[in-house]
């Protein structure tokens, strides 16, 4: 019996990005951190909280580290110090502890928890347990004398997710716990993703230039950007505020910027979208022109205003760069790795400008980013690698042998053993000054980021040159 095989298909017809599948298992160095880091890092972003970390002493000392490394800022993170006992017999006693301490210490308006993998696999019932520590009669008020704060619940095990899961599963829980129905207003929700503190002030900035009331859920811009204070403030001032939570509720849209999750983990989005009727668009950051265009196109149907003069002004300048640094970007390749939002990103950006992405790598769990790519980049064929770890994208880069590697600082290691300039971007950037203020979004965040590329291209140039040149 014979069998006829199917002819193979001709090269350009398989230009399409696909995923290849995890083949180890085990993973060396992960393209990704913790879900309770994520988790932390929204908490952060809403006026009078304090992140809380229901699990080990050690999780808490990690994040915070992790996090004043990259801001450059204190972070207080508290934990309930789950021990050798409490794993054995329960932690609540020291959720109950801890929240008591931290509203005597702090006086905050909320607390924001999360749980660790310790206590997600020994099966805590945190929910039922804030329902006790709450209760009018039994509860720490009735015990202690002392308020309360607001205590909201995410449920983040590492082995669960992201980082990014971590953060918008905090987002999802502050909303769901404290939006409010009422009369709709003229105000914009903007969700807007894992972003530098300066990206988020330039989000800021964009929509008061189209007059457009909005709220940052969450806004970190203050908490983890500020001035030098002569007196340690343990609570510092800053983030979304408490009113503009409840009236999410009645908002006229919300926008998330990004939002590739993995499975199961709701967006804030979706939920006021289901509950409250508030119409939700997703869309990708906003980085290089044509979704930064789709951005901006999107404020100008929902504020009836044309785009600032000034904003405008940037985009010019912005096709202006393009066409004076292209012949130094023309033809080079890059491998893109990081968060799966700021991925999808980078790499729409760096076809605008004719860098070829030979591996979009990600530590991401969501199996959507090659159909997103798709989306944005028809036609190109971009290797995506999910839930990776830096062994599989050293050895991917080995082979490739790309012009440049692009993400964040966990990929020094192997930019230095391959010899391959990095330019950092995202979350975390460990090695460098001023990761807090690195512009990544919208035409200026563009303009910083082309910038800072056709500058490396051109310093690999010149120290490969025999001649040394330094006019261009």
């Amino acid at each position: 019996m014979s069998i006829t095989q199917a002819p193979k298909a001709l090269a350009d017809q398989t230009k399409v990005p696909r995923s290849t599948a995890t083949k180890s298992t085990s993973t060396t160095n992960a393209c990704r951190m913790c879900m309770p880091l994520g988790a932390c890092l929204a908490y952060v972003g809403f006026d009078a909280t304090v992140p809380f970390l229901h699990g080990s002493q050690g999780c808490a000392t990690y994040i915070r580290r992790y996090l004043i490394s990259h801001f450059a800022e204190p972070m207080d993170i508290a934990s309930s110090s789950v021990g050798e006992a409490a794993t054995v017999f329960g932690g609540e006693a020291n959720l109950r502890t801890g929240v008591t301490n931290v509203a005597r210490v702090y006086k905050p308006q909320m607390i924001g928890m999360a749980s660790t993998c310790l206590t997600e696999t020994i099966g805590e019932d945190v929910p039922g347990m804030i329902a006790r520590i709450t209760h009018p009669e039994t509860g720490l008020a009735a015990e202690t004398g002392q308020r309360v704060p607001n205590l909201v619940f995410a449920s983040t095990p590492s082995y669960a997710g992201t980082h990014a899961d971590g953060y918008h599963a905090a987002v999802a829980a502050v909303v769901k716990a404290h939006a409010q129905h009422g009369a709709e207003t003229d105000s914009v929700n903007i969700f807007p993703g894992i972003v530098s503190t300066a990206d988020l002030r330039h989000l800021h900035e964009i929509l008061d230039g189209y007059q457009l009331p909005h709220a940052l859920l969450p806004d970190y811009s203050v908490r983890l950007d500020g001035a030098t204070m002569a007196r340690y403030e343990k609570l510092p001032a800053g983030g979304t505020s408490h009113a503009e939570v409840a009236a999410s509720g009645r908002a006229l849209a919300s926008i998330t910027l990004g939002g590739l999750v993995t499975t199961g983990v709701e967006l804030a989005g979706d939920i006021l979208s289901t509950d409250f009727g508030v119409e939700h668009l997703r869309m990708p950051l906003p980085i290089g022109i044509r979704l930064t265009d789709t951005f901006t196109d999107r404020l100008a149907e929902l504020s009836g205003q044309k785009m600032p003069a000034w904003l405008d002004a940037e985009r010019g300048r912005l096709v202006d760069a393009y066409i004076d640094g292209h012949k130094y970007a023309a033809d080079r390749t890059a491998i893109v790795y990081g968060d799966e939002d700021l991925v999808l990103g980078v790499v729409s950006f760096l076809s605008e400008i004719g860098i070829r992405t030979v591996l979009a790598a990600t530590g991401g769990h969501s199996g959507r980013l090659a159909a997103e790519l798709a989306a944005v980049n028809p036609g190109r064929n971009i290797e995506v690698l999910d839930d990776s770890d830096f062994e599989q994208i050293e050895a991917a880069a080995s082979e490739l042998r790309p012009d440049l590697l692009i993400g964040h600082s966990k990929g020094y290691a192997t930019s230095r053993r391959l010899d391959i300039p990095l330019v950092r971007v995202g979350l975390p950037i460990h090695d460098r000054v001023g990761a807090q203020r690195l512009h990544h979004l919208g035409y200026r965040g563009t303009q910083e980021l082309f910038d800072r590329i056709i500058n490396t291209l051109i310093q690999v140039r010149q120290d490969e040159s025999a001649v040394g040149y330094s006019y261009m």
